[in-house]
C-alpha cells in the first residue's frame, strides 16, 4: 500500500492542503475593509434600520478598537453591547451584507457600526436584556467557521434585519482565527467555548424575563451548540424548556457524532430544523479531512435511510440545493436567500408547522417531515409525534440492520461532493 503524503505543518493531506487553498480563493472577501467595529456616527438615522444586539464571547481582546476582539481564546467571557446600521432598502438586496470599501464606512451604503459598549458584568448584560426585551423571545446566533469577530456582528444585524425575526438578538462568538489553513485551531476552539455557551444557555434559561430562547448555528458552530446542549442534557437531565427551536445551518457534523449527541440530550428535546445542501464545498472539504465521513449538512434527506431517521427523530430537513446565491462555496444559502431568511424569521422561529399551501419558496426547495417529502416549488411539512426510540438503540454490528448512527454513515447518494 502506498504512503499518503501529509502536509508537515497541519498534519493534512496534501490533497486537503491543496483544496482549503481552493476554498480559501472562493471564500475571498472582495477587497472590503477590515477592523469596521470603530462606532460612527449617522447623518441622517431615519433613513437606516438600526439593530441593537448583545454580543457573548470567548475570544482575547485585540486591545484595538477597530477590531475589539482577536481569533485567540480568552479565559474570561466578555459581553459588548453593540448597535449595527444596516443602509436603506433601496439601497440594498435582501440576503446581502454590504461591508465598506474604504474606512470610515457610510450608513447610507454600507453596514456600520453605530455604538460600542462594554458591559463589565453578567449583571450588566442582565440588565441589558431587560431594557431591549422584545416579548421576552431571545434569539441567539452561533457563527461557523473562519469568522472574526466582526464578521460574526454583520452576519447577525443582517439576519435579524433581513428575516424580520420578534426577537431579543445575541451573538455568541468563539475564537476562530478567520484563516482557512487553521480549521483544527477553529474546531479545538469550539471545544473550548462549550462551557461558555452551555452556561450561558442556562442563564437564559432561568431568567424571568426570558420565555423562550431560539438558537440559530451555522457550520462550525452547529458543532459547538450540540455539545453546549449535550453538556445541558447530561448535567441536568434534560434541555431547558424554554430553548425551543435549535436551527442548524450547514450542519459541520459527523453523522455518527449527531447521532450520540442527540441521544444525550435526553427527552423533551427542542424542535430541532436543518437545512442542508449536496453542493456545499465546505462541507466536502471538511469530509475531506475528517476522514471521509459524511456531514450532517450535505446529506439527501429524501433519501433512505436518511428520510426515515428524520421522520423517527422528528427533525425537519429543508433542502437548499438547487437554491441560487452569490456564495461560491454554496455554504451560506440560509442567510443568502430572501426566501430562507424570511421563513427563518416569521415561521421557524415561532415554531409554526410549515405546509405547501401556506409558504411558496421557489422551484426546487424540499422539505422533508416525519418522512414527507415534495419538490415541486415549495416547503412541505407536517407536525410529528414519532418516538426518537431509534435513536436510543445500542449500536449494532454492521452486518446486521444498522442504528441511526450507521445508516446515517452509509451516506447513500446523499454525501458532499468535490
Amino acid at each position: 500500500m502506498g504512503r499518503r503524503v501529509r502536509h508537515r505543518r497541519y498534519g493534512l493531506p496534501v490533497r486537503a492542503v491543496a483544496a482549503l487553498v481552493s476554498l480559501s480563493l472562493l471564500a475571498g472577501c472582495g477587497g472590503h475593509a477590515k477592523g469596521v467595529m470603530t462606532p460612527v456616527a449617522l447623518a441622517s438615522p431615519a433613513a437606516t434600520a438600526q439593530v441593537e444586539m448583545l454580543v457573548a464571547t470567548t475570544r482575547e481582546p485585540s486591545g484595538n478598537p477597530a477590531t475589539l476582539f482577536s481569533g485567540e481564546r480568552s479565559a474570561e467571557l466578555s459581553f459588548t453591547d453593540i448597535a449595527v446600521s444596516i443602509p436603506p432598502a433601496s439601497r440594498r438586496k435582501v440576503g446581502e451584507v454590504q461591508w465598506p470599501r474604504r474606512l470610515p464606512p457610510d450608513p447610507q451604503t454600507d453596514f456600520a457600526v453605530t455604538r460600542v459598549e462594554k458591559l463589565a458584568s453578567r449583571d450588566e448584560a442582565r440588565a441589558w436584556f431587560h431594557r431591549h426585551n422584545v416579548g421576552g423571545h431571545v434569539f441567539l446566533f452561533v457563527h461557523g467557521f473562519n469568522n472574526t469577530y466582526e464578521d460574526a456582528v454583520f452576519r447577525l444585524a443582517q439576519i435579524v434585519h433581513d428575516s424580520g425575526a420578534k426577537a431579543t438578538p445575541m451573538l455568541f462568538t468563539w475564537p476562530s482565527r478567520a484563516r482557512v489553513l487553521d480549521y483544527n485551531y477553529d474546531k479545538e476552539s469550539t471545544n473550548y467555548s462549550r462551557t461558555a455557551l452551555e452556561d450561558g444557555l442556562r442563564a437564559l434559561a432561568t431568567a424571568p424575563d426570558v420565555t423562550e430562547v431560539t438558537i440559530l448555528a451555522h457550520s462550525m458552530g452547529t458543532w459547538l451548540t450540540m455539545e453546549a446542549l449535550r453538556q445541558m442534557g447530561i448535567r441536568d437531565g434534560r434541555i431547558a424548556p424554554k430553548i425551543r427551536n435549535v436551527i442548524l445551518a450547514s450542519p459541520d457534523i459527523d453523522l455518527d457524532v449527531f447521532a450520540k449527541q442527540w441521544v444525550d440530550l435526553g427527552k423533551g428535546r427542542p424542535k430541532f430544523t436543518i437545512f442542508v445542501s449536496q453542493d456545499d464545498r465546505a462541507l466536502a472539504l471538511s469530509r475531506l479531512i475528517s476522514g471521509d465521513v459524511s456531514r450532517l449538512g450535505a446529506i439527501d434527506p429524501t433519501a433512505e435511510p436518511y428520510r426515515s431517521q428524520l421522520e423517527k427523530a422528528g427533525i425537519t430537513a429543508i433542502d437548499l440545493t438547487k437554491v441560487k446565491t452569490e456564495d461560491g462555496l454554496h455554504h451560506g444559502k440560509f442567510a443568502e436567500s430572501p426566501e430562507i431568511v424570511q421563513l427563518i424569521g416569521q415561521r421557524i422561529m415561532t415554531g409554526q408547522t410549515l405546509t405547501d399551501s401556506e409558504m411558496t419558496l421557489g422551484d426546487g426547495i424540499t422539505a422533508v417531515v416525519a418522512g414527507t417529502a415534495k419538490n415541486v416549488g415549495t416547503v412541505a411539512a407536517a407536525t410529528i409525534s414519532a418516538p426518537v426510540n431509534i435513536l436510543e438503540q445500542p449500536a449494532r454490528p454492521r452486518k446486521k440492520k444498522p442504528a441511526l448512527g450507521e445508516t446515517l454513515e452509509s451516506d447513500a447518494e446523499g454525501g458532499a461532493t468535490n
